[in-house]
């Protein structure tokens, strides 16, 4: 069985129905979400049909894309060191930050470094985000995990895992240290 890889030579639209298939889309669904006809999806999909920039930005949003995504070429088979110096990180929650180990020509899996101020969280308020498998893997510190109603505290290589469907919130306990975590999640949601 041939397996697509994600490079610069597949295109757009390869790159668009990777990721569909990946997230177990059909045709139907992104063209009705994102408010294109199926045939013309299909055309897009196999470069036979140029979209335009808010299609793509309507597409890539049911899709979980960034349009930029559409167009690099990071994590190649020809190179697939990612450089942690060159990772761009994010500020989310209260006194956290995360950053994507995994490069955006994944579709099926995505991997998040996690860091907590002391007393940091990612929110006051559980959130969800998408229906992915997640496991949160803590690589340092103190950190409690709620899932809906359960209360999980986890300490360093402990794990726990739930689906992203599930409303989750992650706080560092001692209010005195960091935390750094780990999220594996498939598909991506980010």
């Amino acid at each position: 069985m041939a397996t697509e890889h994600p490079g610069p030579a597949a295109g757009i639209g390869g790159r668009l129905r990777r990721r569909r298939r990946a997230l177990h889309l059909t045709l139907k669904d992104v063209a009705d979400r994102s408010g294109v006809t199926e045939g013309y999806l299909s055309q897009v999909e196999r470069d036979q049909a140029n979209a335009s920039v808010r299609t793509l930005q309507r597409l890539c949003e049911v899709l979980k894309l960034n349009v930029g995504d559409l167009f690099a070429a990071g994590g190649t088979a020809a190179n697939p060191v990612l450089r942690f110096r060159d990772a761009h990180g994010m500020s989310f929650g209260e006194g956290a930050s995360k950053i994507k180990l995994t490069p955006s020509s994944f579709d099926h899996l995505e991997v998040l470094l996690g860091h907590f101020a002391p007393g940091g969280s990612t929110g006051v308020e559980p959130y969800t985000h998408g229906s992915s498998e997640e496991i949160l893997l803590v690589l340092s510190g103190e950190v409690d995990v709620r899932i809906r109603d359960q209360l999980h505290r986890l300490s360093a290589l402990d794990s726990v895992h739930y689906r992203s469907s599930d409303p989750h919130r992650v706080a560092e306990t001692t209010g005195v240290d960091e935390a750094r975590v780990l999220w594996a999640m498939a598909p991506p949601t980010y």
